[in-house]
């Protein structure tokens, strides 16, 4: 889920992964495939990331939380980080509609 939470923090700031890859020193294939899943950010990304957008590591790390299914708790978490990153991904998609008049 870190994976999600990325690539939607960049888009709610209206950066392409090629823009977002060069301002963190990283590639843009690497960026790519952080963003899909196929790679996993090490924390020095994780704290690039975190001056970028001002946002603390471990609220990114909230949405990467493994969490076991059977516990109330952790159920109750994994739904509002679910609602979290649809919160975000609403407001990017209708941040670019307001922007591109659609």
């Amino acid at each position: 889920m870190l994976n999600e939470a990325l690539r939607l923090i960049r888009a709610y700031h209206d950066l392409t992964q090629t823009q977002l890859s060069y301002e963190l020193g990283v590639s843009n294939s690497f960026l790519s495939e952080i963003e899909s899943g196929k790679k996993i950010p090490s924390l020095d990304l994780l704290g690039k990331y975190s001056t970028r957008f001002d946002i603390p590591v471990s609220s990114m790390l909230f949405f990467s939380e493994n969490l076991e299914k059977s516990r109330t708790t952790d159920n109750l978490r994994l739904g509002v980080a679910r609602k979290a990153i649809e919160l975000l991904d609403w407001v990017s998609k209708t941040s670019k509609r307001s922007v591109t008049g659609v």
